[in-house]
Parts: structure tokens; C-alpha cells; sequence
């Protein structure tokens, strides 16, 4: 990879931005000015959003270098509908984009923020260590990023949002949506293969050696309570999210890289996620970060054409989360 890069992530998801902007009222989203001109799209908040809206956003999260669809699969029964993604610019949609790496905070108000910002605006603040990896830079006139809060960010937030993507605020678009609402539960569990990616990453696996990459997730049902809302698109990946990554290099790395990606190898694997959580009593730090990974995993090394399977699918698992 390269520090001047092939594509502007920024650019390219201004585009599905525009669009995204033009449909509002089809797509039950809001659109308005923030106290600094930011434009602001609250995509289930205070309005319904849908599913189509949270497909757009995955999109948008990928930087435009990713699609989403959602597909029927017999892979789970009883959650037919099934979430699709795929990349052929993988590292950069994934974890240069759509990784929700960035913490974003302000306690100076009444009402402390928090929240963790993901999308192609990421990619050019790079305040992230993963960054020294990717090797990635974006150069914009605008920014997009994506948040799962209820709420938009303060003044304060959106100013150092800005400042550090080296844009103006009225050239800053964020996007947000609660974890409980259809968009949310859509764009989330849509992260299938940037999870898969992740964990490629933590593995010290050289991610310059991914080429391509596809995922597959159910479509959980939202739910009200954050914590039930929050293991359910968890538990989407974890106990039924399927990865095929298309590498280069040695067939045995591509093989060791199989055997390792799959959720079932961690240890805190076998309960819905919002119990793991609980019991961590919301310390995600002290749950094993190799859980969050997808299910079943496929990776085939190019050069020899070999595939390597490891995982599987976890039905019940899957039904005691989403029932």
C-alpha cells in the first residue's frame, strides 16, 4: 500500500451523501444544520429510518468502495433475511473507513458525550494506531462520519471533528443513529467483514495480502432496550456471520489465518453477547477482544487456489439472542 492513495474515500461517499440527501423523505431520515453549519442526518433518532437508509449508510461507512444488499438465505432458518457486503478495496472500506475506531467525547456539558465515530472521515484525521499499518492517507474538501448515538455530537465535538480533518464545519456531514433503531441494527451487523478484517489485523496476519472479501450476516430484529440491541448485532456476526478473504502469499499462512478468524476459538465464546456484557458490567476491555469475529470463515490463497474452512454456524445461540 501506498500513502497517496488510489481513491478518495471521502470523495467517493460525498457522492452517495448527496444521494442519500436528495431521498430523504423516501428514506424517513432528517436532514438540518448544526450550531456550526455541519450538516446533520438523523437516520433514527427522533425519525423511523429503515432498512434501505441503513443499507446506504454501510455503504457510505465503506468510504463508496463496498456494496451492501440485503438477500433471503437458508442458512438460517428462522432469519431468513440476510445481509451481504463485499469489497474489492477491503483494508481501505473496512478499516480505513468504516471501523468504528475514532472515541469521540466531550464532559464539559450538562449531558457528558461519547460516542464512536466511524466512516471515510476517520481516514483523514488518522488519529488511530491502526493507521500507522494501514498506511493511508485521505485528502478531501469534505467529511463524512458516522456515529451510533441518539444524539448529535456538542459544538465542541463537531469543532475538533473538523479542525482535525482539515475541513470546514459547514463541509462536515455526520450521520447518526441509535444501535436500537432499524438503521442502526442494518449498518451495524453489516460490519460482518470489517469485523473479519479487524481481527485479520489483530493477528498480525499483513493485511496488504488481502485482495478481496465478502460477508454475510442475518438481519437482527431491533430491539428498544440498548444493551439487548447492542448483543443482538453482536451475536449476528458472532454466531452467524460468514467471511470468505482472498489472499495472497503461501497456501499454510492462508490456512493458519482460517483456522485462527473464527469466533468459536475465544474464550468467552458460548452465551449471547448482552450476557457477557452484563457480567463485564460494561467494561468491554475485559471481554476477550478475539470473540469479535464472525462464525464460519473461508479463505482461499490465490496463487495455488486452495480454500481453508474453519467455524460454523450456532443456530440456537443465534435464537437466544434474537427471540
Amino acid at each position: 500500500m501506498t500513502t497517496v492513495p488510489a481513491v478518495s474515500v471521502n470523495e467517493r461517499a460525498a457522492k452517495f451523501v448527496s444521494q442519500l440527501v436528495a431521498d430523504a423523505s423516501e428514506l424517513r431520515i432528517v436532514i438540518s444544520r448544526g450550531e456550526l453549519g455541519e450538516t446533520l442526518i438523523d437516520a433514527g433518532s427522533k425519525t423511523l429510518g429503515g432498512i434501505a437508509a441503513g443499507l446506504r449508510i454501510a455503504e457510505i461507512c465503506m468510504g463508496g468502495l463496498g456494496d451492501a444488499m440485503l438477500v433471503p438465505s437458508s442458512a438460517t432458518p428462522r432469519w431468513p433475511w440476510t445481509l451481504v457486503v463485499r469489497s474489492s478495496n477491503p483494508v481501505i472500506a473496512c478499516l480505513a473507513s468504516q471501523y468504528a475506531g475514532w472515541r469521540l467525547t466531550d464532559d464539559s456539558g450538562d449531558k457528558p458525550f461519547f460516542a464512536l465515530g466511524s466512516g471515510p472521515a476517520r481516514a483523514l484525521a488518522r488519529h488511530e494506531p491502526l493507521f500507522k499499518t494501514l498506511n493511508y492517507a485521505d485528502s478531501a474538501p469534505s467529511a463524512t462520519l458516522v456515529i451510533e448515538s441518539g444524539r448529535p455530537p456538542p459544538p465542541k465535538v463537531v469543532a475538533k471533528v473538523a479542525q482535525d480533518c482539515r475541513v470546514k464545519p459547514e463541509d462536515l456531514t455526520i450521520i447518526f443513529a441509535p444501535t436500537q433503531c432499524l438503521v442502526g441494527s442494518t449498518q451495524i451487523v453489516a460490519r460482518v467483514l470489517e469485523v473479519a478484517l479487524h481481527k485479520t489485523y489483530e493477528l498480525g496476519f499483513p493485511l496488504e495480502r488481502v485482495a478481496d472479501g465478502v460477508g454475510a450476516a442475518p438481519l437482527c430484529p431491533p430491539h428498544p432496550d440498548f444493551v439487548t440491541a447492542m448483543g443482538r448485532t453482536n451475536d449476528a456476526i458472532i454466531f452467524a456471520g460468514q467471511v470468505q478473504l482472498y489472499v495472497t502469499g503461501p497456501a499454510g499462512e492462508a490456512r493458519a489465518l482460517a483456522g485462527k478468524l473464527p469466533s468459536k476459538a475465544s474464550r468467552d465464546y458460548g452465551r449471547p453477547f448482552a450476557e457477557i456484557f452484563k457480567e463485564a458490567k460494561g467494561d468491554f476491555y475485559a471481554i476477550d477482544p478475539m470473540l469479535f469475529s464472525p462464525a464460519k470463515i473461508t479463505v482461499t490463497a490465490l496463487e495455488t487456489g486452495e480454500s481453508f474452512h474453519s467455524g460454523e454456524i450456532d443456530l440456537s445461540l443465534l435464537d437466544a439472542s434474537f427471540t
